[in-house]
């Protein structure tokens, strides 16, 4: 998939930005804590709105790249990321909190973009190897971000700290606009066509996709915590951050084995088998159960992720691809924003093990609906045309 002209280059530049903005959070809250001397609750507010402005900005943002081109909407958030991480170290905290809104609401696109890229410089069967490789970059991503920000925020000034991942940010902003990666293939309507309604392709089946998208971040967003709380109680706390890791590795496994399989699985049974590791995972007590637990998990978290960009891309128009992803990644910021607190909220009531079959439950719940919608979209197909139709499941892309 490497060799695919233009997918080497574009990997590796949006994974600088994807890098750095998965690191955003962590590096708001120390800096809240570090900087301002302020309490964990405070700080954990400030990544909390970007997390919001990022859910909100994503579809905004995706129709301004349809509408006015990669370019532009790379210059307007790349001049608004420079100028809010420069100032976040003279911010008072009430003004940092609405600026890291507003810095969610206008982040730039690194992750929407990629996915539209891919969509444009894949098709046929390279396209889920190729989003299959885009979900292992996004693991790599949240393994390295997060801990390369809090390995500088034990060595750097938490002013220093903050403008390097606001650089990063910026700088990898600028060379996604310097590479300037095709939106749209050679054969689909070129920029400046007039776009379908939004009726025409935010179907039943397009929703089918995002709840799916939606619950596999739910329960990714909530997992961290029930680890965590499974080895306190066990009075293990120490090995958490092994475990996690064990998790994103085999999340990257799993995703390089997936991409090279001859044929998909259907996101929504990718989905239920994710949620139903999940709950099992809860069973384990002790650190070195936990590790040979998660990877149940890690295994089959990029298989599912990849599978719903796939059907994305497949099921939105190009004039309209850059809302369409956008709406993806504001679900998955949803999901991610309330999977903590979910998960939280049924550790404190219950038990540690608790906090893991929610996360699984939600996941196939989700997986559930999503096969509900799904059979919803089939049955007009099929009575309309008076004859057997072909397999057009959102949910089973490239099946």
């Amino acid at each position: 998939m490497l060799a695919v002209p233009g997918l080497a280059p574009l990997l590796a530049v949006s994974l600088l930005a994807r890098m750095a903005i998965t690191a955003a959070g962590m590096a708001l809250t120390l800096y809240v804590v570090l900087g301002l001397h302020l309490g964990y609750a405070a700080a954990g507010a400030v990544p909390a709105a970007l997390t919001a402005g990022l859910a909100l900005g994503g579809p905004l943002l995706g129709r301004l790249i349809d509408r006015r081109g990669l370019r532009t909407a790379l210059l307007a958030t790349v001049v608004l990321q420079a100028g809010f991480w420069l100032a976040v170290p003279v911010l008072r905290y009430p003004v940092l909190l609405g600026a890291a809104f507003v810095a969610g609401l206008l982040m730039v696109p690194a992750q929407a973009v990629t996915r539209q890229a891919i969509a444009a410089l894949t098709a046929g069967p390279q396209r889920r190897p190729a989003f299959a490789l885009e979900s292992v970059q996004g693991e790599l991503s949240y393994l390295v971000g997060p801990a390369a920000v809090i390995l500088a925020a034990a060595t750097l000034s938490p002013a220093t700290m903050a403008w390097g991942v606001g650089g990063a940010i910026v700088v990898g902003g600028v060379a996604i606009a310097a590479l300037d990666p095709p939106l749209r293939a050679p054969d689909e309507a070129p920029a400046g066509t007039a776009p379908p309604r939004r009726r025409e392709w935010l179907g039943r089946g397009m929703v089918a996709v995002l709840v799916l998208a939606f619950g596999t971040a739910l329960l990714l967003g909530g997992i961290d915590l029930a680890i965590v709380a499974t080895l306190q109680q066990a009075g293990q706390v120490s090995w958490a951050s092994l475990v996690v890791a064990v998790c994103g590795l085999a999340s990257v496994t799993g995703g390089l084995c997936y991409g090279a399989l001859s044929r998909p699985l259907p996101g929504r049974l990718l989905l239920g088998l994710l949620g139903v590791a999940t709950v099992l995972a809860g069973l384990a007590h002790g650190w070195p159960w936990l590790c040979l637990a998660v990877v149940g998990t890690g295994l089959l978290t990029a298989p599912t992720l990849s599978t719903v960009s796939d059907a994305v891309s497949r099921l939105a128009p190009a004039g309209v691809r850059g809302e369409a992803t956008g709406l993806q990644a504001s679900a998955m910021s949803a999901g991610v924003a309330l999977g903590a607190p979910v998960v939280g909220w049924a550790v404190d009531a219950s038990v540690p093990a608790a906090g893991f079959a929610v996360a699984g439950l939600a996941g196939i719940a989700a997986a559930l609906a999503g096969h509900l919608l799904s059979r919803r979209t089939r049955r007009p197909l099929a009575a309309a045309s008076g004859a057997a139709t072909p397999d057009r499941d959102p949910c089973r892309v490239g099946a």
